[in-house]
Protein backbone atom coordinates (compact mmCIF):
# COMPACT_ATOMS: atom_id res chain seq x y z
CA UNK A 1 0.00 0.00 0.00
CA UNK A 2 1.41 3.57 -1.11
CA UNK A 3 1.80 5.96 1.21
CA UNK A 4 0.58 9.27 0.63
CA UNK A 5 4.71 10.61 0.50
CA UNK A 6 5.59 7.55 -2.39
CA UNK A 7 2.59 9.09 -4.16
CA UNK A 8 4.17 12.40 -4.72
CA UNK A 9 7.40 10.55 -5.83
CA UNK A 10 8.34 10.84 -9.68
CA UNK A 11 9.34 7.23 -8.98
CA UNK A 12 7.43 5.82 -6.47
CA UNK A 13 9.40 2.77 -6.48
CA UNK A 14 12.84 4.16 -5.47
CA UNK A 15 13.23 5.48 -1.71
CA UNK A 16 15.82 7.82 -3.72
CA UNK A 17 13.35 9.21 -6.28
CA UNK A 18 12.62 12.98 -6.55
CA UNK A 19 9.66 14.89 -5.75
CA UNK A 20 7.11 16.23 -7.65
CA UNK A 21 6.23 19.30 -7.98
CA UNK A 22 3.07 20.58 -6.10
CA UNK A 23 1.02 22.54 -8.83
CA UNK A 24 -2.45 22.36 -9.80
CA UNK A 25 -3.63 20.37 -12.50
CA UNK A 26 -5.04 22.91 -14.53
CA UNK A 27 -2.39 25.28 -14.07
CA UNK A 28 0.09 22.98 -15.41
CA UNK A 29 -2.42 21.90 -18.35
CA UNK A 30 -2.40 25.83 -19.36
CA UNK A 31 1.62 26.17 -19.10
CA UNK A 32 2.19 23.12 -21.15
CA UNK A 33 -0.69 23.96 -23.51
CA UNK A 34 1.08 26.99 -24.07
CA UNK A 35 4.86 26.16 -24.32
CA UNK A 36 4.22 23.44 -26.95
CA UNK A 37 2.13 25.85 -29.23
CA UNK A 38 5.36 28.37 -28.70
CA UNK A 39 7.82 25.55 -29.54
CA UNK A 40 5.70 23.69 -32.87
CA UNK A 41 5.12 27.40 -33.99
CA UNK A 42 9.10 27.97 -34.00
CA UNK A 43 9.95 25.14 -35.61
CA UNK A 44 7.45 25.57 -38.25
CA UNK A 45 8.44 28.95 -39.20
CA UNK A 46 12.28 28.33 -39.22
CA UNK A 47 11.37 25.29 -41.27
CA UNK A 48 9.73 28.11 -43.69
CA UNK A 49 13.13 30.19 -43.90
CA UNK A 50 15.13 26.94 -44.61
CA UNK A 51 12.85 25.36 -47.44
CA UNK A 52 12.37 29.37 -48.52
CA UNK A 53 16.72 29.96 -48.73
CA UNK A 54 17.41 26.57 -49.97
CA UNK A 55 15.05 26.47 -52.39
CA UNK A 56 14.59 29.80 -54.12
CA UNK A 57 18.07 30.22 -56.18
CA UNK A 58 17.77 33.37 -56.02
CA UNK A 59 17.73 34.05 -52.52
CA UNK A 60 21.42 32.54 -52.66
CA UNK A 61 23.54 34.68 -51.46
CA UNK A 62 26.14 35.07 -48.49
CA UNK A 63 23.82 37.66 -46.38
CA UNK A 64 21.08 34.69 -46.49
CA UNK A 65 23.41 31.71 -46.01
CA UNK A 66 23.83 33.02 -42.56
CA UNK A 67 20.39 33.51 -42.41
CA UNK A 68 20.14 29.83 -43.38
CA UNK A 69 22.65 28.89 -40.29
CA UNK A 70 20.62 30.83 -37.94
CA UNK A 71 17.49 29.18 -38.92
CA UNK A 72 18.67 26.22 -38.67
CA UNK A 73 19.96 26.58 -35.16
CA UNK A 74 16.52 28.21 -34.37
CA UNK A 75 14.51 24.92 -35.76
CA UNK A 76 16.74 22.72 -33.61
CA UNK A 77 15.17 24.75 -30.50
CA UNK A 78 11.77 24.56 -31.31
CA UNK A 79 12.22 20.78 -32.63
CA UNK A 80 14.20 19.19 -29.44
CA UNK A 81 15.30 22.27 -26.96
CA UNK A 82 12.01 23.54 -26.12
CA UNK A 83 9.99 20.24 -25.79
CA UNK A 84 13.05 19.46 -23.21
CA UNK A 85 12.14 22.77 -21.58
CA UNK A 86 8.77 21.50 -21.33
CA UNK A 87 9.57 18.19 -19.86
CA UNK A 88 11.93 20.44 -17.50
CA UNK A 89 9.03 22.18 -16.04
CA UNK A 90 7.62 18.81 -14.47
CA UNK A 91 10.99 18.59 -12.24
CA UNK A 92 11.13 14.80 -12.79
CA UNK A 93 13.04 13.76 -15.81
CA UNK A 94 11.82 10.24 -16.94
CA UNK A 95 14.29 10.19 -20.26
CA UNK A 96 17.31 8.87 -18.58
CA UNK A 97 20.81 10.02 -18.46
CA UNK A 98 21.61 9.72 -21.80
CA UNK A 99 19.11 11.60 -23.47
CA UNK A 100 20.08 14.63 -20.30
CA UNK A 101 23.62 14.14 -21.94
CA UNK A 102 22.40 14.70 -25.15
CA UNK A 103 19.47 17.55 -24.41
CA UNK A 104 22.53 19.81 -22.41
CA UNK A 105 25.10 19.20 -25.35
CA UNK A 106 22.54 20.39 -27.78
CA UNK A 107 21.85 23.28 -25.67
CA UNK A 108 24.84 24.36 -25.70
CA UNK A 109 26.36 23.83 -29.15
CA UNK A 110 23.08 25.23 -30.40
CA UNK A 111 23.78 28.48 -27.85
CA UNK A 112 27.13 28.94 -29.79
CA UNK A 113 26.81 28.24 -33.14
CA UNK A 114 23.64 31.30 -32.83
CA UNK A 115 26.23 33.17 -31.21
CA UNK A 116 28.82 32.43 -34.22
CA UNK A 117 25.82 33.39 -36.67
CA UNK A 118 25.14 36.61 -35.56
CA UNK A 119 29.00 37.80 -34.93
CA UNK A 120 29.07 36.40 -39.22
CA UNK A 121 26.06 38.26 -39.60
CA UNK A 122 27.62 41.55 -37.86
CA UNK A 123 30.72 41.06 -39.93
CA UNK A 124 28.77 40.78 -43.17
CA UNK A 125 27.04 44.30 -42.33
CA UNK A 126 30.01 45.64 -41.69
CA UNK A 127 31.91 44.78 -45.04
CA UNK A 128 28.76 45.51 -47.02
CA UNK A 129 28.76 49.39 -45.41
CA UNK A 130 31.73 50.61 -44.66
CA UNK A 131 33.46 48.76 -47.58
CA UNK A 132 30.59 48.49 -50.41
CA UNK A 133 33.62 48.47 -53.26
CA UNK A 134 35.58 45.60 -51.87
CA UNK A 135 32.42 43.63 -50.35
CA UNK A 136 31.84 41.23 -53.61
CA UNK A 137 35.32 40.19 -53.82
CA UNK A 138 35.96 39.35 -49.79
CA UNK A 139 32.32 38.23 -49.65
CA UNK A 140 31.84 35.12 -51.96
CA UNK A 141 29.08 32.43 -51.18
CA UNK A 142 31.60 29.67 -50.79
CA UNK A 143 33.78 31.72 -48.50
CA UNK A 144 30.30 32.07 -46.37
CA UNK A 145 29.85 28.44 -46.68
CA UNK A 146 33.32 27.60 -45.07
CA UNK A 147 32.85 30.53 -42.19
CA UNK A 148 29.24 28.86 -40.94
CA UNK A 149 31.19 25.56 -41.50
CA UNK A 150 34.05 26.41 -38.80
CA UNK A 151 31.92 27.97 -37.05
CA UNK A 152 29.68 24.69 -36.09
CA UNK A 153 32.40 22.68 -36.20
CA UNK A 154 34.07 24.93 -33.48
CA UNK A 155 30.96 25.28 -31.29
CA UNK A 156 31.08 21.41 -31.19
CA UNK A 157 34.62 20.85 -30.31
CA UNK A 158 34.55 23.70 -28.14
CA UNK A 159 31.45 22.20 -25.97
CA UNK A 160 32.49 18.80 -25.88
CA UNK A 161 35.48 20.47 -23.60
CA UNK A 162 33.82 22.30 -21.58
CA UNK A 163 31.34 19.70 -20.89
CA UNK A 164 33.80 16.66 -21.04
CA UNK A 165 33.00 15.96 -16.84
CA UNK A 166 29.50 16.45 -17.71
CA UNK A 167 29.89 13.85 -20.45
CA UNK A 168 31.20 11.39 -18.40
CA UNK A 169 29.57 11.97 -15.40
CA UNK A 170 25.93 12.98 -16.41
CA UNK A 171 24.44 12.35 -12.98
CA UNK A 172 27.15 14.10 -11.03
CA UNK A 173 25.00 16.78 -9.37
CA UNK A 174 22.06 15.20 -9.25
CA UNK A 175 20.29 15.08 -5.58
CA UNK A 176 17.60 12.52 -6.20
CA UNK A 177 16.70 9.82 -9.03
CA UNK A 178 14.72 11.24 -11.81
CA UNK A 179 16.95 14.62 -12.07
CA UNK A 180 18.51 15.93 -14.83
CA UNK A 181 20.92 19.09 -13.62
CA UNK A 182 23.83 20.81 -15.04
CA UNK A 183 26.21 23.11 -13.05
CA UNK A 184 29.18 24.62 -14.32
CA UNK A 185 32.05 25.23 -11.99
CA UNK A 186 33.34 28.95 -11.23
CA UNK A 187 36.40 28.29 -13.73
CA UNK A 188 34.21 26.42 -16.60
CA UNK A 189 31.53 29.04 -15.96
CA UNK A 190 33.58 32.38 -16.29
CA UNK A 191 35.60 30.41 -19.87
CA UNK A 192 31.86 29.93 -21.04
CA UNK A 193 31.15 33.37 -20.15
CA UNK A 194 33.88 35.19 -21.86
CA UNK A 195 34.05 32.77 -25.02
CA UNK A 196 30.27 32.34 -25.48
CA UNK A 197 28.95 35.33 -24.26
CA UNK A 198 31.16 38.66 -23.53
CA UNK A 199 34.06 38.41 -26.60
CA UNK A 200 31.26 37.65 -28.64
CA UNK A 201 28.29 40.29 -27.82
CA UNK A 202 31.35 42.93 -27.59
CA UNK A 203 32.27 42.15 -31.15
CA UNK A 204 28.93 42.79 -32.23
CA UNK A 205 28.26 45.89 -30.34
CA UNK A 206 31.36 47.55 -31.62
CA UNK A 207 30.91 46.50 -35.72
CA UNK A 208 27.05 47.62 -35.41
CA UNK A 209 28.01 50.84 -33.73
CA UNK A 210 30.27 51.61 -37.30
CA UNK A 211 27.94 50.77 -39.16
CA UNK A 212 25.48 52.88 -37.61
CA UNK A 213 27.95 55.56 -38.08
CA UNK A 214 28.55 55.31 -41.31
CA UNK A 215 25.06 54.89 -42.35
CA UNK A 216 24.22 58.01 -40.47
CA UNK A 217 27.04 59.69 -42.28
CA UNK A 218 25.94 58.68 -45.83
CA UNK A 219 22.62 59.72 -44.71
CA UNK A 220 23.60 62.98 -43.91
CA UNK A 221 25.47 63.34 -47.15
CA UNK A 222 22.63 62.12 -48.88
CA UNK A 223 20.54 64.72 -47.77
CA UNK A 224 22.74 67.86 -48.60
CA UNK A 225 22.58 66.48 -52.15
CA UNK A 226 26.45 66.93 -53.06
CA UNK A 227 27.00 67.40 -56.70
CA UNK A 228 30.32 67.89 -56.92
CA UNK A 229 31.66 64.57 -55.99
CA UNK A 230 32.53 62.45 -58.82
CA UNK A 231 31.06 58.85 -59.54
CA UNK A 232 33.34 56.95 -58.04
CA UNK A 233 33.73 59.06 -54.64
CA UNK A 234 29.70 58.57 -54.72
CA UNK A 235 29.74 54.92 -55.14
CA UNK A 236 32.57 54.88 -52.12
CA UNK A 237 30.24 57.12 -49.62
CA UNK A 238 27.04 56.15 -50.27
CA UNK A 239 25.98 52.31 -50.08
CA UNK A 240 23.15 50.90 -52.00
CA UNK A 241 19.97 50.97 -50.59
CA UNK A 242 19.25 47.38 -50.60
CA UNK A 243 22.43 47.02 -48.21
CA UNK A 244 20.93 49.30 -46.50
CA UNK A 245 17.36 47.95 -45.68
CA UNK A 246 19.35 44.52 -44.90
CA UNK A 247 21.41 46.23 -42.43
CA UNK A 248 18.38 47.86 -40.56
CA UNK A 249 16.53 44.78 -40.70
CA UNK A 250 19.44 42.38 -39.01
CA UNK A 251 20.37 45.05 -36.89
CA UNK A 252 16.97 44.79 -35.30
CA UNK A 253 17.64 41.15 -35.12
CA UNK A 254 21.00 41.53 -33.58
CA UNK A 255 19.22 43.69 -30.78
CA UNK A 256 16.23 41.25 -30.17
CA UNK A 257 19.18 38.57 -29.53
CA UNK A 258 20.88 40.52 -27.31
CA UNK A 259 17.87 41.16 -25.35
CA UNK A 260 17.18 37.63 -25.23
CA UNK A 261 20.57 36.86 -24.64
CA UNK A 262 21.72 38.93 -21.56
CA UNK A 263 19.12 37.95 -18.84
CA UNK A 264 20.84 33.84 -19.85
CA UNK A 265 23.99 35.06 -18.74
CA UNK A 266 23.09 37.69 -15.73
CA UNK A 267 23.52 34.97 -12.98
CA UNK A 268 27.37 34.87 -13.79
CA UNK A 269 27.61 38.20 -13.69
CA UNK A 270 26.56 38.20 -10.05
CA UNK A 271 28.76 34.90 -9.00
CA UNK A 272 25.90 32.00 -9.62
CA UNK A 273 27.08 29.74 -12.30
CA UNK A 274 24.62 27.86 -14.45
CA UNK A 275 22.26 25.38 -12.81
CA UNK A 276 20.29 24.49 -16.12
CA UNK A 277 17.70 22.64 -14.80
CA UNK A 278 16.43 24.90 -11.54
CA UNK A 279 13.41 26.91 -11.32
CA UNK A 280 15.40 29.95 -11.23
CA UNK A 281 16.75 29.39 -14.60
CA UNK A 282 13.91 28.24 -16.27
CA UNK A 283 12.52 31.51 -16.89
CA UNK A 284 16.03 32.90 -18.67
CA UNK A 285 16.07 29.55 -21.04
CA UNK A 286 12.70 30.34 -22.29
CA UNK A 287 13.26 33.55 -22.95
CA UNK A 288 16.53 32.95 -25.18
CA UNK A 289 14.45 30.44 -26.53
CA UNK A 290 11.74 32.33 -27.37
CA UNK A 291 14.57 34.55 -29.32
CA UNK A 292 14.32 31.82 -31.94
CA UNK A 293 10.50 32.24 -32.84
CA UNK A 294 11.00 36.24 -33.36
CA UNK A 295 13.56 35.86 -35.57
CA UNK A 296 11.42 34.31 -38.32
CA UNK A 297 8.25 36.66 -37.33
CA UNK A 298 11.09 39.56 -37.88
CA UNK A 299 11.79 38.54 -41.34
CA UNK A 300 8.28 38.27 -42.10
CA UNK A 301 7.79 42.15 -41.27
CA UNK A 302 10.87 43.38 -43.03
CA UNK A 303 11.73 40.74 -45.79
CA UNK A 304 8.83 40.58 -49.04
CA UNK A 305 10.78 37.98 -50.32
CA UNK A 306 10.12 35.65 -47.03
CA UNK A 307 6.22 36.38 -47.53
CA UNK A 308 6.45 35.68 -51.16
CA UNK A 309 7.93 32.52 -49.99
CA UNK A 310 5.80 31.24 -47.83
CA UNK A 311 2.94 31.93 -49.88
CA UNK A 312 4.23 29.62 -52.41
CA UNK A 313 5.18 27.07 -49.98
CA UNK A 314 2.03 26.82 -48.55
CA UNK A 315 -0.21 26.71 -51.96
CA UNK A 316 2.63 23.93 -52.51
CA UNK A 317 4.02 25.70 -55.75
CA UNK A 318 7.51 25.11 -54.84
CA UNK A 319 6.31 21.29 -56.03
CA UNK A 320 6.18 22.46 -59.86
CA UNK A 321 8.94 22.39 -61.95
CA UNK A 322 11.48 25.38 -62.49
CA UNK A 323 9.96 26.86 -59.03
CA UNK A 324 13.43 27.23 -57.84
CA UNK A 325 13.84 29.78 -60.36
CA UNK A 326 10.71 32.08 -59.55
CA UNK A 327 11.27 35.86 -58.83
CA UNK A 328 11.39 36.33 -55.27
CA UNK A 329 13.09 39.81 -55.02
Amino acid sequence: METPDAAELCFPQLNNSCRKPIASQSDAMLAYTLLSYISLLTATLNLLVIISISHFRQLHNPTNFLLLSLAVSDFVVGLLLMPGAVVFTQTCWFLGDRVCVVYYILDFIITSSSVGSMVLISIDRYLAICDPLQYTTKVTLDRTKICVCLCWICSVLYNSLILNHFLTQPDGHNSCYGECVLVLNYITGTVDFFVTFLSPITVIVVLYMRVFVVAVSQARTMRSHIATVTVQRSVKVTAKKSEMKAARTLGVVVVVFLICICPYYSPILIGQFIEASSSSSSLLVWLFYINSCLNPMIYAFFYPWFRKSIKLIVTLKILKPGSCNARII
